[in-house]
């Protein structure tokens, strides 16, 4: 049965959709409901205090296709799975020749893994639209951090001539998909280099998309698209189910 009907036919009680905390000896563990529960549900799907971002907690969240989504440090993160996903399709890819030029000539190299706390503090000092602060705050980057640390966190770097960092991106491997969190350039394209180097890494191993949360200009441009939670939440349990090995050795 397509999931679009299966949604409809499904008759879920309020409290099924909730999200809950419960007390554990290594913390407070979450626990969230099914996939169609949360393609039936809001897009806040729970509210925590930052002693909730813990490499366990995380790794659920993701593989339900959810992500803390934070405000203001120091205030309550919101656990989100928006109504509408941003996905980029790697044969959908479309790079232009501007790059796809700076991609034959360009003296550029890559990386992956080598500099993820590199990656990851650059992500939090680089500006932002509107001239609003970035909601990677030392909270978040240490959870990340730990979540690299136990294997699940990932990083692309891009290195110039002179073998400085120049650009990158960071994101979560969910369990055979990745989903993508956030990225920097300190030279033009920079971070569009690291996309292309990973997209083309992630075919290699069987993956056909990525998870990039939220459509930007600058995505939109690379051939990115919008697509409906509940179309998301069957691809992101296909993929789940296929467990591909996205880094490591194969």
């Amino acid at each position: 049965m397509p999931l679009s009907r299966l949604l409809r036919n499904l008759q879920v009680a309020p409290a099924a959709l909730m999200a809950h905390l419960e007390r554990s000896p290594d913390g407070m563990k979450l626990s969230l409901p099914s996939l169609a529960q949360i393609a039936a549900g809001p897009e806040e799907v729970v509210c925590t205090d930052a002693s909730v971002l813990t490499v366990e907690n995380l790794v659920t969240a993701y593989r339900s296709g959810v992500f803390p989504w934070p405000d203001e440090p120091d205030e309550p993160i919101p656990w989100c799975c928006p109504r509408v996903r941003a996905l980029l399709v790697f044969d959908e890819l479309t790079p232009g020749r501007t790059l796809e030029k700076r991609l034959r000539r360009d003296a550029c190299t890559y990386s992956i893994d080598r500099a993820f706390d590199q990656v990851v503090a650059a992500c939090a000092a680089a500006p932002r639209a509107g001239g609003f602060g970035t909601w990677i705050s030392p909270t978040m980057l240490a959870a990340y951090t730990a979540l690299h640390r136990a294997g699940f966190a990932h990083s692309v770097e891009v290195w110039d001539a002179h073998g400085q960092l120049v650009g990158g991106l960071y994101g979560v491997d969910a369990g055979g998909v990745f989903c993508g969190e956030s990225m920097f350039h300190l030279t033009a394209n920079a971070s569009k280099l690291a996309i292309l180097h990973l997209a083309k890494h992630l075919c290699s191993r069987g993956a056909t998309w990525m998870d990039i949360q939220q459509l930007t200009p600058h995505m939109a441009r690379l051939g990115a698209r919008e697509v409906p939670r509940d179309l998301f939440l069957k691809l992101l349990a296909k993929d789940l189910r296929a467990g591909r090995k996205l880094f490591g050795m194969p």
